[in-house]
């Protein structure tokens, strides 16, 4: 069994098979999928998703890209949309200064702002962050000393720096189908070290497929083909890292029901 522990149902591409997709998922022995949310004010389309198929839970937050479009967005708002059953998580929030779609000063108080609803709430934080190494690391250290909170650091393509100093605070680290590229040799190299219960897999879908799949839409089925790589990387059967990302799932997760 796997998990894939960010998608993006609501997007595009999979509007004309979403059933379809699902179905796959399941059929490669994906039991959950969380689709992840970019806009708190789409946040229904994302909620409708959840409700309407079994096996697929969600989030709410503003993604960075977002930031400025929903500075709006409370600590309070999203503490009450994640009482819906189907809400596992916050975010994503985080910052990403590689397209700096939105200023840096928005992303950061988007940021915190998330923090504070995972903190008040205990789901984790889904993180997003892009060439944002040191700024991501010294805004978890300054917001842990203000009160611990869960979170996970997705699609990791970051430094061994930020991932050492996040594991130090208890954070959490996936890794999708960027592992699998051939000049992902660092990465795979962090993702060996990461200790076997702080780490999980994804897919992000649709974007970042996996080989075989690099260059066509992703869909959370491929997240096979992620952990195959990640097992190769650790050294482990898959079925081990299979079951390992599974248990850390439901541990952070820990809303999500079995």
């Amino acid at each position: 069994m796997l998990v894939d522990s960010h998608c993006h149902l609501d997007f595009p591409d999979f509007a004309a098979e979403l059933p379809d997709v699902v179905a796959r998922a399941q059929a490669a022995g994906v039991s959950h999928m969380v689709t992840i949310s970019t806009r708190v004010r789409r946040f229904a389309e994302i909620r409708a998703i959840a409700e309407r198929f079994d096996p697929v839970l969600c989030s709410v937050g503003t993604h960075p890209h977002q930031a400025a479009e929903e500075p709006d967005v409370t600590t309070a708002e999203l503490v009450a949309l994640s009482a819906h059953p189907k809400v596992v998580a916050i975010g994503e929030a985080g910052l990403d200064y590689h397209y700096d779609t939105s200023p840096r000063a928005a992303q950061e108080h988007g940021f915190r702002t998330h923090i504070a609803a995972a903190r008040e709430t205990g789901l984790p934080l889904v993180i997003h962050a892009r060439e944002a190494d040191e700024d991501v690391a010294r805004i978890l250290e300054e917001e842990t000393a203000r009160g611990a909170f869960p979170f996970l650091l997705h699609c990791f393509t970051a430094g061994p720096d930020l991932a050492r100093r996040a594991l130090a605070l208890g954070g959490y680290i996936s890794f999708s189908g960027v592992i699998t590229f051939k000049k992902s040799e660092e990465l795979r190299a962090i993702a060996a070290e990461v200790p076997e219960d702080r780490i999980l897999v994804e897919t992000d879908s649709p974007f970042l497929a996996p080989i075989p799949n690099r260059g066509k839409r992703n869909e959370p089925s491929f997240v096979r083909e992620t952990a195959k790589v990640l097992a190769q990387a650790r050294g482990i059967p898959f079925e081990d890292l299979a079951g390992a990302t599974t248990r850390n799932f439901f541990t952070l997760f820990s809303k999500a029901q079995r």
